[in-house]
């Protein structure tokens, strides 16, 4: 579903695909090519949210933005896994987080970072370019190597394909089409 919320529509562009079951509020900017997963909540009731080209944000993941001055921008070719919770103020380009990761508030994470699954990445942390983080809280475990950044490519790029393929028309029903609007 999509919500106006205070005079502000979520701006989402075509050739997004956006999952039934999805809920956008507010003031919410999706990209070109992105994919919204089922259950993904992404609420721009407070502050805005800003997702850049060809991210792909699954299942159940929920973003939202607190605090004076907070919003959170999610770059370019971005994985958020399942179940994650996303309150940051940057997620760079490239950057991966795994399911069930919970980035706090005006946290950021670096460009090609990898956010481990279930990792804490607590209030105002700064996660570097290309490390690996994990635990609880999140630190250094390593950095990125070349079999990471593929793996990652390789995931963003299958969610990628699926919005593709969920944006074509006559795969689903117009009646089942429209309850995503």
């Amino acid at each position: 579903m999509i919500y106006t919320f205070n005079g502000k529509r979520p701006t989402i562009a075509p050739s997004a695909y956006i999952a039934p079951g999805a809920v956008i509020i507010g003031d919410v900017t999706i990209g070109a090519d992105c994919f919204i997963g089922p259950c993904a909540v992404l609420r721009g009731d407070t502050n805005s949210i800003v997702i850049e080209a060809e991210t792909a944000i699954e299942d159940g993941v929920i973003v939202h933005v607190g605090g004076a001055g907070a919003s959170c921008h999610i770059g370019r070719n971005v994985t958020v896994g399942h179940g994650a919770i996303v309150h940051c103020g940057r997620l760079h380009d490239h950057a991966s987080v795994g399911m069930g990761a919970v980035l706090s508030l005006y946290s950021e994470v670096g460009a090609y970072a990898v956010v481990a699954e279930g990792a804490v990445v607590k209030k105002g942390q700064i996660v570097p370019e290309r490390v690996v983080v994990g635990g609880t809280p999140a630190k250094i475990l390593r950095a990125l190597e070349e079999k990471d950044l593929e793996f990652w490519r390789r995931s963003n790029e299958t969610y990628l394909a699926l919005a593709r393929q969920y944006n074509t028309p006559g795969l689903f029903a117009e009646a089942d089409r429209r309850a995503c609007e």
